[in-house]
């Protein structure tokens, strides 16, 4: 009898990888900037503690050359691919578009840290060296684009509880006078007065917190290049 010889089939499944495709014109000329600009609305906003009114604070100097710093390492990582925004091959009006858009993420920046900073005092002064100490090594340390992402998530979650959870909680929400202030709240009145920190309604923290996570979620949207070819 002749034995049939069977051959295995040998399948072979070829994964074709389709190259990455990038946000949609309409996630980078309209989500995008709308994110980044409620970012730069929000981060300067307080809410009074007698009345929950709106205060906006403008930023700092040192808010623009900290935003100026980072913007710097969103370049040197690869985050942002400047020839990718800003080419001789695209046309004028498109230019001026994604220049629009880099505006937009360096306004947030700059309202980002005024909401993360405290305004004055010695806080100011320690948070204030923390990010400048933070930003000044990762400038000379080789990062990708993940990594930098996760570790500038980090560093803005860390200043927010800082910020908001630990001083804002150091300092009393009553409006009366300081003798009233005193009696009530002796422990949290001394911190107060010592560290100078102001008062600010507690819903502050809410919209400084959302404001955070809208940067986040504006830094996951934002494309390397603004091309896509």
């Amino acid at each position: 009898m002749d034995e049939a010889l069977e051959k295995p089939e040998i399948v072979t499944d070829i994964a074709l990888v389709e190259p990455r495709v990038g946000p949609s014109a309409s996630v980078i000329y309209l989500v995008l900037p709308a994110i980044l600009l409620a970012v730069t609305l929000l981060g300067g906003l307080r809410l009074g503690v007698a009345d929950n009114a709106f205060i906006f604070l403008k930023p700092a100097l040192t808010c623009l050359v900290f935003a100026a710093v980072t913007m710097v390492l969103f370049v040197r990582s690869g985050m942002v691919a400047v020839d990718g925004w800003l080419a001789s091959e695209n046309s004028g009006l498109r230019n001026v578009a994604n220049a629009a858009v880099l505006l937009t993420l360096f306004t947030a920046l700059v309202q980002l840290y005024n909401s993360l900073l405290p305004e004055q005092g010695l806080p100011f002064w320690i948070v204030g060296f923390c990010f400048f100490w933070t930003l000044w090594n990762n400038l000379f340390a080789e990062f990708d684009p993940k990594r930098l992402l996760r570790s500038m998530a980090a560093l803005f979650a860390m200043a927010f509880a800082v910020r908001w959870l630990f001083l804002a909680n150091l300092t009393p929400e009553t409006s009366g006078s300081w003798i009233e202030r005193i009696l009530q709240n002796p422990t949290q009145e001394a911190f107060t007065w010592l560290l100078d920190i102001p008062r600010y309604s507690a819903g502050t923290g809410y919209i400084q917190f959302f404001t955070l996570a809208l940067f986040l979620l504006g830094l996951y949207l934002l494309p390397r290049s603004a091309s896509r070819d």
